[in-house]
């Protein structure tokens, strides 16, 4: 429920304007929240993957992070985060990228080396809305 109050205050940025890095002026339309079920005892293990490897090369591909969050006080070790893409087709080609870069290749394989980090993933596509 934050979260989508968080997103609702967004408006409609663009990507110059979460990610002052880019040249270009191109609205957000597009939000994935996603929430990575770790598998039990990897918690740690699945945020250092996405601090040294996953963050930098998802932003390498196209999406622009937004925020990402551990869950706490509830049962289960979750990894939320959420990503803004200008287009869905963009979003498409984002994980395409991402999902076949040798670096990410490499990192995923190394660090499931004693056994998967992730049990399950949940994603939902958000838009901004003018409530607030």
């Amino acid at each position: 429920i934050l979260i989508a109050a968080a997103v609702a205050s967004l408006a409609t940025p663009t990507v110059a304007q979460v990610a002052p890095a880019c040249a270009t002026d191109t609205p957000l339309t597009v939000y994935e929240l996603r929430t990575y079920y770790a598998a039990p005892g990897k918690l740690a293990d699945l945020d250092a993957r996405f601090r040294d490897h996953g963050v930098r090369l998802l932003t390498k591909h196209g999406a622009v992070s937004l925020g990402y969050w551990v869950a706490v006080g509830e049962p289960g070790e979750r990894f939320v985060f959420l990503l803004a893409y200008p287009s869905r087709a963009a979003r498409e080609r984002t994980w395409e990228g991402f999902a076949t870069d040798p670096e990410w290749v490499g990192a995923k394989r190394r660090s499931e080396a004693c056994g998967k980090l992730v049990d399950r993933i949940e994603e939902v596509f958000l838009r901004a809305d003018d409530v607030a």
